[in-house]
């Protein structure tokens, strides 16, 4: 009921958003002013992999429009969080109960850019993807810039398609896969075909992550996995006035309360499914350790993370080190990643940002992503899914393949890499040919740019991959 209410309060907020436009409130861009865009997104909860996607597109389009040229802003829960993340940009405060706040400061912008990966799902949240709606509809609603940059669509519940299709037919979505495109398009929403962001982020030194595994245990010689696990039975989160009431007045609901009015999904299935998928990987894990000289550590590279990453070392005898995103910042984890030889992974982010590093990996998924991540890759066989009864075996044998088969994996991981460079500069090119199409007199760059000059700056190792696997 409470996911209802917030969908009907944020239809509100642009129905009135677009009538207030229509009798003449608002202000537009006008040439010689800043362009103001705000990055909608879900920032401050120590989601690595949602700090560092937003990260590289504040990079990305302050580098394609001109960094004297804009004045970027991006959501945050919590600004101790990302206390010294996005650079250059200034953070505002999105809180629980968001609508509110929708409607007073995407009206302050020119343009809002939605950057949550998980833009169009009731897989995790309606409210996550209602807030998603709401910054794009307002932002159309008043004619400026609304875009989707690099987004996935998947199954939503029928309120919240029907929100998505009335009130972002006016935005670009620029996605990460042609599902997503197929799902959009049934919607009649403008869609370009794009990649995920965090392809271009620059962590730590390596000398970094290798001094914060030494510190844990690891000799600097043997081979080290790294298990990047999940909750993944918990999801979707919903808001409960109901439950919200009881947890206030009787200390119901304390293991499945997220925060404020949110809840995870909870009960005895949940329960059930979680511990086979636990007790699965520390099988697997444990089997893999005992045929092979591993050192094994567990990230937790979502705050929440920590609860199954903790609970995989309690079954692994308790001596298995657990860094989480709490302790380690984003530029931090990743160079703890990277510094790793081979990865199992739930987070798509984590093995997203460590195939720059070239570190071999396996995806045991919850959805699309990491499907189709692996099918890009040419890596079926190291995919898995998060109820699979077989789970146990089939990651042994995907842990086996990593050891013995690892230049291969990461020949194909090079590829993929390049491959997405080259798409997140074209995503870079529609989003300013859609800057160009709202705001005609909108100083753009001259002269002739090749594809890299799309892209935020980038290191040695990024260059030496594109040289190698450019043509």
């Amino acid at each position: 009921m409470m996911d209802l209410v917030l969908e009907a309060w944020v239809s509100s907020s642009i129905e009135l958003a677009k009538l207030g436009w229509m009798l003449g409130e608002g202000k537009a861009w006008k040439p010689g002013e800043k362009l103001k865009l705000l990055f909608a997104g879900y920032n401050g909860t120590r989601n690595m992999g949602s700090d560092v996607r937003v990260a590289e597109m504040l990079r990305q389009i302050r580098h394609i429009l001109g960094a004297e040229q804009v004045e970027l802003s991006v959501m945050t829960q919590n600004f101790q969080r990302t206390e010294g993340y996005f650079e250059g940009t200034r953070q505002v405060h999105l809180p629980d109960i968001f609508p509110p706040f929708l409607s007073d400061e995407v009206p302050k912008h020119h343009g809002v850019v939605a950057c949550e990966g998980s833009m169009f799902k009731s897989k995790f949240a309606n409210a996550l993807t209602t807030m998603m709606i709401g910054s794009l509809g307002l932002a159309a609603a008043q004619n400026k810039l609304s875009v989707g940059y690099g987004a996935e669509a998947g199954h939503m519940d029928p309120m919240v398609a029907k929100m998505c299709g009335r009130y972002c037919q006016n935005s670009l979505i620029i996605t990460r896969n042609e599902e997503s495109r197929t799902v959009l398009r049934e919607l009649n929403i403008p869609t370009e075909l794009g990649t995920d962001t965090a392809w271009t982020f620059e962590p730590l030194p390596a000398e970094y992550g290798q001094k914060v595994l030494r510190s844990v245990g690891w000799d600097g010689k043997t081979p080290a996995l790294v298990v990047c696990p999940i909750n993944p039975f918990e999801w979707p989160v919903r808001a409960s006035i109901g439950k919200f009431a009881l947890r206030k007045l009787a200390g119901a609901y304390k293991e499945s309360h997220y925060r404020s009015v949110y809840f995870h999904n909870a009960g005895a299935e949940a329960d059930r499914k979680q511990e086979h998928y636990l007790k699965s990987i520390a099988n697997a894990v444990d089997a893999f350790r005992k045929q092979r000289n591993v050192f094994v550590v567990l990230a937790a590279t979502e705050r929440l993370d920590a609860r199954a990453a903790r609970r995989i070392s309690e079954k692994l005898g308790g001596a298995v080190p657990v860094l989480t995103s709490d302790d380690y910042n984003m530029f931090e984890m990743v160079s703890i990643l990277r510094a790793c030889h081979m990865m199992a992974s739930s987070r798509y982010h984590g093995i997203v940002t460590s195939m720059p590093g070239l570190v071999p990996s396996a995806g045991i998924t919850m959805d699309e992503r990491i499907r189709n991540l692996m099918k890009e890759r040419g890596h079926p066989e190291l995919l898995m899914t998060v109820d699979d009864p077989d789970l146990e075996p089939k990651l042994l044998a995907a842990l086996q393949t990593l050891a013995t088969d690892g230049e291969r994996i990461a020949d194909g991981i090079a590829r993929t890499v390049v491959k997405n460079l080259k798409v997140m500069a074209r995503m870079g090119v529609y989003f300013e040919e859609e800057v160009q199409r709202r705001y005609p007199e909108f100083p753009a760059r001259k002269g002739e740019w090749s594809w890299e000059d799309y892209l935020p700056p980038m290191n040695d190792g990024l260059h030496q991959l594109i040289k190698a696997y450019g043509a």
